[in-house]
């Protein structure tokens, strides 16, 4: 269902050297996971003899006895789609391997032997086991089968799912194998593991999983050995995690007293979307031949399980949040301060409304002259009050820039609209498209010219929400000189400015919290004459959190529209109609389409996320497509 698969990491309860006992809980956990509709069962390193059998590994009877145990498996899985990848030692050419067999339908599809035994402080594989790095891919014979053997083996599940295998110490190492497994075509990475715990050992493991999928660009499926492991020297927890991308998107909880399986969907089409829009992947050259092993189309879910974040780009943990508006904050008054001092301005120049984008651009704009040795009085504010400016952003819009210490000047900007009007032939009494341009291009001439007469740069207020649907004047609030909220979306905006509040005295910390509750609106057609703010952006176009959404999917993993509209009905289920959410997705797609000769000419601004809709850097479109195919 739209690339996205279910896998585990699959945990059984095991006895050392008791591979009956083994194989027994395997096969249930199996069983668990093709009930479960999973794609993929990783069980942990050596879990069919259990990791911590030592001495033991030189016994031909447990080799022996562990090889039968995995033909076994295979024919108890003969019917079943699922791919399974389970540890056991494997005896060849008179050396023995720490292996991964990796199981589909009644036949092993393939050995994987692990790369680096480790033979330090609390590990000595080398007494036992061969390193399969010297080793060339050859065809073993298993029973009445041709198996492939070696560390190069990518099995290809699907046209986007993709499995290569690594074993525990091989994610550690500096070049883990898995980076090479990645080149070669190998979206999911399994790694069967026996990491014992140390002290602070799973925070860095952690990292490891995680660092290793986003480096990879792939899904990362790590399954470590449990707690019934033998305890004479170490402990092990069972520890298992899912990550993709470098998200960690399931962990499980160490030191569980029962087996059992960690289940994650994972989006496999999204990986493949990753590496061929980043264009350095490709020039990676592979450094070996590598095997791939065709095999069945694993199980379709039918539903996906996977939590989708309604709010992508606004982190759901407050301390993640308070730091990445820091970061972010930094980034957009790093950037002003630059330009400032290189075109040597001496005042920075902003239409203030009360609203959100421009209390945000005068927030960044007093933290940049501030970096550059100014005080706040060198900004000049300009409230421009028009036909449709209510009380309540006024009062704000005053109130913010009393208490900011920053120079207010006021331009009622109707009189000259009203003479433009009857300039260029306009009925004043038509509230159409011109009525409301005329008020934004007024706006942003009066600024301009403001800025030339006092050697400053006008600092743009508009958001990367209104960049994605075009919603601003062509030449009217669409232009600036600096445009620092470009890479900012609204639904990012209100959690920087709170987090601004939240640093400020009790006075500007209220001024901000109103701001934040105030509707968005870009107040340019006539209230009722009762102050109230009338003209609602959201109630024209949708809820940017709808719109934010749309924008994250197609730009950063090119979903198809189709994808999109399935993923926003679960992430926002019970909070908009199936009907409301495809008719804001129809919108999007019109707007993002037709409104591109805007972003073709947008103003210089700093990028501060992994999105932008710049045409000088990230987002190069024609301003002609036509977004019929889309719909």
């Amino acid at each position: 269902m739209y690339g996205f698969y279910r896998v585990a990491a699959a945990v059984p309860e095991t006895r050392v050297a008791d591979i009956a006992f083994n194989l027994a809980r395997i096969k249930e956990l199996v069983r668990e996971a093709g009930r479960n509709s999973a794609a993929l069962a990783v069980f942990p390193e050596l879990c069919m003899t259990s990791y911590t059998c030592a001495d033991l590994f030189q016994q031909s009877r447990l080799i022996r006895n562990a090889l039968s145990a995995v033909l076994e498996l295979a024919n108890f899985a003969k019917k079943m789609d699922i791919v399974i990848v389970v540890g056991a030692p494997f005896l060849h050419k008179s050396r023995l391997y720490n292996c991964a067999f990796v199981i589909q339908k009644g036949k092993i599809k393939g050995i994987v032997p692990k790369t680096y035994n480790p033979n330090y402080r609390e590990f000595y594989e080398k007494r036992w086991f061969t390193s399969g790095k010297k080793f060339k891919s050859e065809i073993v014979r298993l029973g009445n089968s041709d198996v492939p053997f070696g560390r190069n083996l990518v099995f290809e599940c699907d046209e986007n799912f993709k499995l290569a295998v690594e074993i525990c110490e091989d994610l550690w190492n500096v070049i883990p194998p898995s980076s090479y497994h990645a080149i070669a075509g190998a979206t999911v990475i399994a790694n069967l593991s026996a990491s014992n715990e140390l002290v602070a050992k799973a925070d860095y493991r952690r990292d490891l999983v995680k660092q290793q999928s986003a480096r990879c660009l792939s899904a990362y499926v790590y399954s470590s050995a449990g707690v019934w492991e033998s305890t004479t020297d170490l402990v092990f927890s069972g520890h298992s995690m899912i990550a993709e991308n470098g998200i960690m998107i399931a962990e499980n909880e160490r030191f569980r007293r029962k087996g059992g399986l960690l289940l994650a969907d994972i989006d496999c089409e999204r990986i493949a979307y990753s590496r061929f829009s980043a264009s350095s992947f490709s020039d990676n050259e592979i450094p070996e031949k590598y095997v791939f092993v065709k095999m069945d189309r694993p199980p379709k879910i039918a539903s996906i399980r996977r939590k989708i974040d309604p709010h992508p780009f606004v982190p759901s943990n407050p301390a993640l949040r308070d730091e990445r508006c820091r970061e972010i904050f930094s980034i957009q008054s790093a950037g002003l301060a630059k330009r400032l001092g290189h075109t040597k301005s001496s005042k920075a120049v902003i239409g203030i409304s009360g609203g959100l984008d421009s209390t945000l651009a005068l927030l960044v704009s007093m933290q940049a002259m501030k970096l550059i040795g100014k005080k706040s009085n060198d900004i000049i504010a300009i409230t421009m009050p028009g036909f449709g400016t209510t009380g309540r952003t006024y009062k704000n819009a005053v109130k913010l820039c009393q208490l900011s210490g920053t120079e207010l000047r006021e331009i009622d900007i109707k009189a000259a609209c009203k003479d433009h009007f009857k300039e260029i032939g306009h009925n004043p009494k038509v509230h159409d498209v011109t009525y409301e341009n005329v008020q934004a291009r007024e706006r942003t001439q009066i600024l301009m010219d403001i800025a030339n007469k006092e050697k400053g740069i006008v600092v743009g207020t508009g958001d990367l929400s209104e960049i994605a649907l075009g919603w601003s004047t062509y030449s009217g609030d669409h232009m600036s000189m600096y445009a620092v909220n470009c890479g900012v979306p609204k639904t990012l905006i209100r959690y920087l400015i709170s987090w601004v509040a939240e640093n400020s005295g009790a006075e500007l910390k209220k001024v901000l919290h109103d701001i934040i509750d105030t509707p968005v609106t870009p107040e340019l057609l006539p209230h009722k004459g009762d102050g109230k703010i009338t003209q609602k952006t959201e109630e024209i176009i949708g809820p940017y959190e709808l719109h934010d959404f749309f924008l994250f999917h197609t730009v950063k993993y090119g979903a198809s529209p189709e994808k999109i509209l399935h993923l926003a009905n679960l992430a926002f289920k019970g909070k908009y109609t199936a009907a409301k959410i495809s008719e804001c997705l129809k919108t999007f797609i019109r707007r993002f389409f037709s409104q591109q000769f805007k972003r073709s000419c947008i103003p210089d601004g700093p990028k501060v996320g992994s999105i932008s809709l710049s045409p000088r850097g990230d987002w190069r479109m024609p301003s002609d497509a036509s977004y019929e195919s889309f719909k």
